[in-house]
């Protein structure tokens, strides 16, 4: 049988000849750029595993902060009984959280669990043997490095590789997106700068004159996923959305209207929008909200700048153009009045308005709610904030397109991060392409000149008429030392680099919830959690304020009253009466809730002084956190007088009813009325007790008051001796007091 010509004997000869011949040609500019990015990307990953140091002495990898661990249970739920497990067919209502009603988990965002847990069966199936939890833990490192490679193509697509490479070594050192992206912060944010970075990357190359268009249609398609993507992962897709809807109107307002602007934008948001209302909890109610309702209106005056360019007459024009606006004033008008445009959402609202968060001390409870200092942002981004300033004058130099959309990235996440300290996280991928134009920008000029050949200088009137090379190389090492400064000093934070302070810390649960990095894992809330999941009765209910509540669900197997998923805010405000009334009026209280045990959480400093050691109440705990719970129950005063829990003279609207500052000594003074609240009882018997088991006196001379109706139960940090807490944990002792309820003592004194 003959061989056909493609498979005979010498055609295979000579094709295997030219494959011999063939050689990979990189040239040595490409070999460098890999290799720069590679090492970028290393530093990123390897930054963000910092506190692993922490976690394998630990013996285990843990989520840290608190938020972390609501996407964990979504996750842990999906992979036992699948993705669409929590949502369908029906909503799983979790009842070990905020009894006695529980939460319903199918109001939950779906992306990151749903990513989560199907990367992980992925990596199951391969064979790599991990537990949920640790998988988890590692989850956003990977992203995050994942977000510094996609910031590179979009610096690149801006301005270059060299500014690519800037961009992605800015944010693979930025703090504020280290601290969400690290070991253990398995949130949002994760997933969310990686769609928000994707989405931008794809709409921009959409808008591209020079590509084809069926490369516009893939990548709109592609921005379309992103967006839908984002959509479905994080509340702030209200930014990216809002953000083009304003860079397209600017383009409109600029008469940069093109056909190819009117497609990309449809497809986007068209296809975007419809994926993102039928995925798990967003609903087509999500098209209604004042924030998505523009994306219509920047659609239709795209439409009427399609209109306008085909109509020649002037005439025509302003007739066309005054009925197009009166019927869309109109339509708008319309929705309003018959309830089909929802109100603007109050965290949203509150973003754009930062003062109207005043009014709600549940959210000004938290740190990463509040106005950021220009202060903090110098601390936070150092002396890029320098380049940035830079990088936005060399934009509005040159205004092209992507320059325009740059600007109005720059300006706007500026403001977030300036109205809320969270969004700082936002600021960072706009600050680190822009603060790479600017260093590019300063640089251009000099690497010009040490690229000329040689010039022989001649004398001049007033000096020499050339400036050597050697003043250009000067100005590189200089900037080059600046931005070392910044990342390997960093004098804003006191010569040590706040990437590695922000990186090289443990997950919160192992620094026993203390801003600290100690020499060990903080054993703390570890003993306290394991006692509790010793009881094994899940259906034990234990009153916390909110900051531990998912710790003690989904760590300590028992039922908690609040988390941080505050949903429910009259709860809360009843936990914080529970705490600052008097046992009396909290036991009344927390009859309500089938409770069996109390727990608060507090820390002390120790000192030495003439051979005696002596302890004090240092403000991490609940002595720092007790006046949030004053203002909280406050804000509800009128409704507990109401209801017979409190009489009106006893009842307090804030913090002054139970004390006062001393500006001289720079410490609160309980009165006798605070020092008859519930938590100061708890707080102050906790530390007398430590006091007592280690031989310490209490400074300055405050005895602790016994609770009447709350019996100890374990407190877990009393035998850490000051010496060990001096030397492990920077003289910090963190205790967490549990306290059984005694019902029957409380029953035979009514």
């Amino acid at each position: 049988m003959k061989l056909p010509k493609a498979l005979s004997r010498e055609n295979v000869s000579d094709q295997l000849k030219k494959l011999g011949k063939l050689r990979i040609r990189i040239s040595h500019g490409s070999i460098l750029t890999l290799s720069a990015l590679f090492l970028i990307l290393l530093v990123a990953l390897t930054v963000r595993i910092f506190p692993l140091r922490w976690e394998m002495e630990a013996g285990a990898l843990h989520l840290s902060e608190f938020d972390p661990y609501y996407q964990y249970s979504l996750t842990s739920y999906m992979v036992k009984n699948g993705l669409l497990s929590p949502y369908w067919p029906e909503p799983w209502v979790d009842k070990q959280r905020w009894y006695p009603d529980g939460i319903n988990m199918a109001n939950s965002f779906p992306a990151l669990p749903m990513t989560a847990a199907v990367l992980y069966e992925i990596i199951s199936a391969l064979g790599i043997n991990i537990d949920l939890m640790s998988f988890c833990a590692l989850f956003p490192a990977a992203f995050g490095t994942l977000a510094c490679l996609i910031i590179y193509f979009l610096g690149k697509d801006m301005g270059g590789k060299t500014v690519g490479m800037f961009a992605a070594l800015f944010l693979a050192l930025s703090p504020s997106l280290i601290q969400r992206t690290s070991v253990g912060f398995f949130d949002d944010e994760t997933i969310g700068m990686v769609a928000l970075l994707l989405f931008i990357l794809m709409f921009l190359r959409t808008i591209e004159e020079d590509r084809p268009i069926n490369s516009t249609l893939k990548y709109s398609i592609g921005s379309a996923l992103a967006l839908a993507y984002f959509c479905s992962g994080w509340g702030a897709a209200y930014y990216p959305i809002g953000l083009t809807m304003l860079f397209v109107f600017a383009l409109i307002l600029l008469k940069r209207y093109s056909q190819r602007l009117l497609l990309s934008y449809g497809i986007t948001f068209g296809l975007g929008l419809f994926i993102a209302i039928n995925v798990p909890f967003i609903s087509p109610t999500y098209l209604t909200s004042p924030a998505i309702m523009p994306v219509a209106g920047v659609f239709v005056l795209l439409l009427l700048s399609a209109v306008l360019r085909s109509i020649t007459s002037t005439k025509s024009k302003v007739l066309f153009t005054g009925i197009f606006l009166a019927m869309l004033i109109g339509a708008f008008i319309m929705f309003w009045h018959f309830g089909y445009m929802q109100e603007l959402g109050g965290k949203f609202f509150s973003v754009i308005n930062p003062f109207a968060r005043e009014e709600s001390p549940l959210i000004e409870s938290v740190a990463e709610h509040r106005i950021s200092a220009w202060g903090s942002i110098y601390y936070e981004f150092g002396v890029g904030i320098i380049f940035f300033i830079a990088g936005l004058f060399f934009t509005i130099r040159n205004l092209n397109n992507k320059n325009l959309f740059l600007l109005i990235f720059g300006l706007t996440s500026l403001y977030f991060a300036s109205s809320m300290a969270r969004l700082l996280v936002v600021l960072a991928p706009a600050l680190s392409l822009l603060a790479s134009g600017g260093v590019i920008g300063i640089l251009k000029p000099f690497s010009t000149l040490l690229q000329e050949p040689p010039k022989i200088a001649t004398k001049a009137k007033y000096g020499l008429e050339h400036v050597g090379k050697e003043f250009s190389g000067i100005a590189v090492i200089l900037i080059f030392l600046i931005l070392m400064s910044n990342f390997a000093i960093s004098p804003q934070s006191g010569g040590i680099p706040k990437v590695y302070s922000q990186a090289y810390s443990p997950v919160t649960i192992t620094s026993g919830s203390v801003p600290m990095s100690p020499a060990e894992p903080v054993n703390t809330w570890f003993d306290m959690l394991e006692y509790l999941n010793n009881m094994r009765n899940p259906s034990i209910v234990v009153c916390s304020w909110w900051d531990y509540g998912y710790w003690l669900t989904m760590i300590g197997n028992v039922t908690s009253l609040a988390d941080n998923a505050t949903i429910n805010f009259t709860q809360i405000e009843n936990i914080g009466f529970i705490f600052m009334a008097n046992e009396t009026q909290a036991l009344r209280m927390l009859e309500l809730y089938d409770a069996k045990y109390i727990l608060v959480f507090t820390t002390l400093v120790v000192g030495e002084s003439s051979g005696q050691w002596a302890a004090q109440w240092i403000g991490y705990g609940e002595e720092g956190k007790w006046m949030w719970m004053a203002r909280i129950s406050g804000k509800a005063h009128e409704r507990f007088v109401r209801d017979d829990f409190i009489e009106e003279q006893d009842m307090w609207t804030d913090e002054k009813t139970f004390g006062q500052y001393n500006n001289e000594t720079n410490k609160w003074e309980w009165n006798d009325v605070g020092q008859n609240s519930t938590v100061y009882k708890l707080m102050s018997w906790g530390k007398q007790r430590w006091c007592d088991t280690n031989q310490v006196s209490s400074f300055p001379d405050e005895p602790g008051f016994q609770p009447e109706y709350f019996k100890e139960a374990y407190f877990a940090g009393l035998t850490l001796r000051p010496e060990t807490a001096r030397s492990i944990y920077g003289s910090i002792v963190p205790l967490v007091c549990l306290y059984e309820i005694d019902w029957e003592k409380y029953y035979s004194n009514q």
